[in-house]
């Protein structure tokens, strides 16, 4: 995990206590709770980073909980979207919105 850097100047020299931080070099003050959390990455199954609107295929063949619809390997998608929870991206894939775990998909564009 990378070390914390103060959220005005980005300099790495802090002074941390259990409750706060505060910045050597520009002196700025900020408790623990309000400190920015890292901004989440989201990489398919080679390790490309996705982002919003980008293209991915699967990997491999998956069958839909709760229908015999199955994903063939190669399936495109519709522009993705990334969302929070268990499964990373939300798409349509041969009609159908789906939500999939980014370890069965590669990005194909953006």
């Amino acid at each position: 995990m990378a070390s914390p850097t103060c959220p005005l100047c980005e300099m790495p020299d802090l002074l941390t206590t259990p409750d706060h931080c505060e910045c050597l070099t520009c002196g700025h003050e900020w408790t623990l709770a309000d400190a920015p959390e890292p901004a989440r990455v989201v990489k398919d199954a080679y390790g490309h980073v996705l982002a919003d609107g980008d293209i991915v295929a699967m990997i491999k063949d998956l069958k839909l909980q709760g229908s015999s619809q199955v994903l063939k390997t190669g399936t495109k998608s519709k522009a993705i979207r990334l969302v929070d929870g268990d499964h990373e991206i939300s798409c349509k894939m041969d009609g159908v919105a789906i939500g999939l775990k980014a370890c069965f998909v590669k990005k194909i564009a953006s």
